[in-house]
């Protein structure tokens, strides 16, 4: 993406997000905040009863995650004097990146129309919560809303019977799948214009991206002509034992995935100190394994229960049949595939601390990502200005009347 700039007028994760993705592959991607407020993202400093930050530190996962690479100009877009600037950042961007609503596009000047009247070659992409153009076009959404609830996710991840709703397991989780979603839109829209098929206008909502992200099971409850009956976390293993997540005698759990039983049951095992079921004759083939699916399910149960996770990594450590341990968060961080890769990748924040993020899962020549903290609130507003033609003058006019900071 180097030469490509990409103006971004939107806040909080879903859409920031995409504008990282594209920092990561790099391109420009300035950052307008508003001249006083900044990015709303910016005051949160709780979630999940954990601090976004630390005690003499600017440096903010929160922050930094969505928005690392970037630069960032305080520009207040509803002061007329801010038009000359938000009208050369446009004419000198290839990409306008926004996630405000319809109503505030048009109050502020910077809806479709608005900004190809400037640059009529520049790709235009919106984040929307339900839509570009319907009932609900004009209504803000969230991804714990519009992704996870409106979009399928909630009811599909909440088993029979339970007594409370399963809410999204991780904080952005919707608009980090959702930020992707825009990026790959983007690319894809900036080929077709190098291909001299002119500049496209992009659209994402989430809760188009939830729709898609449980495609399969919308496809099959519009096929069967109703929501499919739901199962609880034992049901894989009615046809096949080794599908499904076992308990290790420390708690932690074990996902199987061995969608070919016949071809897997004899090397988990002799993996699992177990040989003679393999030649058990009454599970020594599929057809047998999935007949005797509940007893051997308890046969596996009893298994895994017997061991530690970190005995059952070692135990299964050069296995063909397909597993993984049920990682945290902070174990994820610390995986040895992502690390190998380099996509945990350091960052140095603006004390000269390392710091560490998640890269984009998007790698190019193999080559792992260099990442640059994100922006501190409208860091880059001199810099911007003055690649624009701005001199000092204007520059502090600008200031004094409060158009930009």
């Amino acid at each position: 993406m180097e030469g490509v700039r990409v103006l971004e007028v939107a806040q909080f994760t879903y859409v920031p997000s995409a504008g990282a993705v594209l920092a990561d592959w790099g391109a420009d991607v300035i950052k307008v905040e508003h001249a006083e407020k900044g990015d709303a993202q910016r005051g949160i400093v709780k979630v999940f009863s954990q601090n976004v930050g630390s005690e003499g530190s600017t440096f903010s996962p929160m922050m930094d995650g969505p928005n690392r690479g970037k630069r960032s100009i305080g520009l207040a877009l509803e002061k007329p004097e801010a038009k000359r600037v938000l009208h050369e950042l446009i004419r000198t961007s290839d990409v306008f990146l926004t996630n405000f609503l319809p109503s505030a596009r048009a109050k502020l000047g910077i809806e479709v129309d608005d900004v190809r009247a400037v640059n009529p070659d520049i790709i235009y992409a919106a984040g929307t919560g339900f839509g570009h153009s319907g009932p609900e076009a004009d209504k803000g959404g969230y991804d714990s809303t519009a992704f996870w609830a409106r979009g399928g996710s909630a009811d599909s991840a909440t088993p029979p019977e339970a007594e409370f709703l399963t809410q999204q397991p991780v904080g952005a989780y919707g608009d980090n799948i959702g930020g992707m979603t825009i990026a790959a839109g983007i690319s894809a829209a900036l080929f077709a214009r190098a291909q001299g098929h002119g500049a496209a206008t992009v659209d994402i909502s989430l809760v188009g991206v939830g729709a898609w992200a449980t495609q399969m099971n919308v496809n099959l409850a519009l096929m069967a002509g109703g929501p499919l009956p739901k199962m609880n976390r034992l049901a894989t293993r009615a046809s096949n034992p080794l599908t499904g997540v076992y308990e290790t005698s420390d708690g932690r759990w074990l996902s199987l995935s061995m969608l070919q039983p016949g071809r897997y049951w004899p090397e988990f095992c002799e993996k699992a100190g177990r040989p003679e079921l393999a030649t058990d004759e009454r599970f020594d083939s599929a057809q047998k394994l999935m007949a005797n699916a509940a007893a051997v399910s308890d046969i596996v149960a009893e298994i895994i229960a017997s061991r530690t996770k970190d005995e059952w990594v070692a135990a299964f450590e050069d296995m063909e049949g397909q597993w993984s341990v049920v990682q945290n968060t902070y174990e994820l961080g610390h995986d040895r595939s992502l690390r190998a890769i380099g996509q945990i990748a350091e960052v140095v924040d603006a004390e000269g601390v390392t710091r560490e993020l998640v890269g984009t899962p998007v790698q190019f020549n193999r080559e792992a990502p260099e990442l640059t903290r994100g922006p501190l609130f409208a860091e880059h507003t001199d810099e911007i200005l003055r690649e624009l033609g701005i001199g000092d003058e204007e520059l502090i006019n600008l200031k004094i009347a409060g158009a930009v900071t």
